[in-house]
């Protein structure tokens, strides 16, 4: 070991000077974290500036470090999961250093062309466990729809069909899609098989994000295939009603028989069978918390998620007002779990039945009851910088809808907020009138123009200008009319 680090010493730094390391490692920090600046309290600094900070340490650049093969594009190890980091934190990197998203596709995809498929989790130059879907497809058509150029998208697309048509053997709990036999011919995973629930909502969405690339590389078939399997999370939805709400993700056979409940190992090598109902959380009931229907999650959670068709959770819930209440109830009895990613996005699908202004009255609650500036500020496992991401991302009043080529919009905690973008330019946020009383947008210009949407696209941001935030004290109608798309 001293050996090989005398040897790194020697080789990369020939001429030692620790102080003159130290500031250049301290300026080459400075110059990430300067992408975005911030008016706002020490406080609102130091919780924005260490979760800008957490998102940026994983995946690891490892080029040149790779002992299995070498090759031309970058190497990035590390991905501590794509299942925990798809949602927020590749969003965020993709914003603010396009170029790094870029290099970490493209390692994804060497990945792929020397170990056969797409990573989920990846770590000591191996892919790991997988966690529900193969939700590096997600990364790759948020890059796709974003516009994000120096990438193989051809490779790209083969690679997500590699994923999407191909079961990876006594491999699927290291890569691909377990279950894919089932998902391909049911139309959904079936319960022989773990976390069925999990992978097939997941599955769906990545099978969106496939057609997306499809669609733009104009492969027709391919497209219409999997626009159609985007709707698979519907084989699941159940017409059960659960605390006064109707239709949740439920466990099917593989004869399509609905099943009540589910078989887990609950002491070491004895199994037994568990009522199930939406709000059952398999672990630590069964102590295997990878066997269950959900990966992490209750089903009061996992059926929120079809987020490229939150119009058609809408009408199965039984429309806005149900939906509505489905909401209120998922956050008002506890049903959210603050600590795991599965619950994202669900605080902003309020924007879908036209109220973002709950959306921002949701998320900022969740912001000021379980974020802050301490050691303790974050809420659970960070998951390479995950929770940090969505923190970030929600103080600037931006959130992500992965693999889509937007951004919803809410109240955000900043005066100001600057991004610096390639070639010069700069979108600038303001909150004029903001305080801890203020906390709705009133109304909003786009470069001195009115603009009556609560989301933006990516192409306005990246093309640099001004949003402007006129703050209110009351919730107003600021953006209830013109919905988030739906786009096929």
């Amino acid at each position: 070991m001293n050996i090989g680090t005398k040897y790194n010493i020697e080789n990369e730094i020939p001429h030692w000077d620790f102080n003159k390391e130290l500031q250049e490692t301290c300026n080459k920090w400075e110059a990430l974290l300067n992408k975005i600046e911030i008016e706002g309290t020490r406080d609102q600094k130091i919780m924005f500036y260490t979760a800008l900070y957490h998102t940026m340490l994983m995946p690891v650049d490892r080029t040149g470090e790779n002992p299995l093969w070498t090759a031309s594009l970058p190497y990035y190890d590390d991905f501590y999961a794509i299942w925990d980091t798809f949602r927020s934190s590749h969003p965020l990197i993709t914003l603010i250093d396009p170029a790094r998203q870029a290099d970490i596709v493209n390692a994804m995809l060497n990945i792929y062309k020397y170990d056969g498929y797409l990573p989920d989790a990846r770590s000591g130059n191996s892919n790991g466990r997988t966690q529900g879907g193969s939700n590096a497809e997600v990364m790759i058509a948020d890059a796709f729809v974003k516009g994000l150029g120096g990438i193989d998208y051809g490779l790209a697309l083969k690679a997500m069909l590699k994923d999407a048509m191909y079961p990876p053997g006594g491999n699927g709990e290291k890569e691909g899609r377990g279950g894919l036999t089932d998902y391909n011919s049911l139309g959904y995973v079936s319960s022989r098989f773990v976390r069925a629930g999990t992978r097939t909502v997941e599955y769906a969405y990545n099978d969106y994000c496939l057609a997306q690339v499809a669609k733009g590389k104009k492969r027709k078939g391919e497209y219409q295939r999997f626009i159609k399997q985007s709707d698979n999370w519907t084989n699941l939805w159940r017409d059960i009603e659960d605390n006064g709400s109707r239709g949740f993700i439920m466990p099917r056979d593989p004869s399509g028989k609905w099943i009540d409940s589910i078989q887990c190992d609950v002491t070491e090598g004895r199994y037994n069978f568990v009522k199930y109902t939406p709000l059952t959380n398999e672990w630590p009931i069964c102590i295997c918390w990878w066997c269950g229907f959900f990966y992490e999650a209750t089903s009061w959670e996992y059926s929120f998620y079809a987020p490229h068709d939150i119009p058609q959770l809408i009408e199965k819930s039984g429309g806005k007002a149900a939906f509505h209440k489905r909401l209120d109830t998922f956050f008002d009895n506890g049903y959210y779990n603050v600590g795991n990613e599965p619950s994202f996005l669900t605080s902003m699908l309020y924007h879908w039945i036209g109220r973002p202004d709950l959306s921002s009255q949701r998320t900022r609650a969740i912001i000021d009851e379980n974020y802050n500036s301490t050691r303790n500020g974050i809420p659970g496992n960070d998951d390479s910088g995950a929770m940090s991401s969505w923190l970030a991302f929600h103080m600037m009043g931006l959130y992500p809808n992965a693999g889509q080529p937007y951004y919803l919009l809410t109240a955000p905690y900043f005066k100001e907020t600057k991004i610096k973008l390639d070639q010069g330019k700069e979108f600038i946020m303001v909150a004029e009138d903001l305080s801890n009383k203020n906390v709705y947008i009133k109304s909003a210009k786009l470069n001195n123009k009115p603009f009556n949407q609560a989301w933006i696209d990516h192409q306005d941001i990246i093309n640099g200008g001004k949003l402007v935030f006129e703050m209110t004290d009351k919730p107003s109608d600021w953006g209830n009319s013109i919905l988030p798309p739906t786009i096929k």
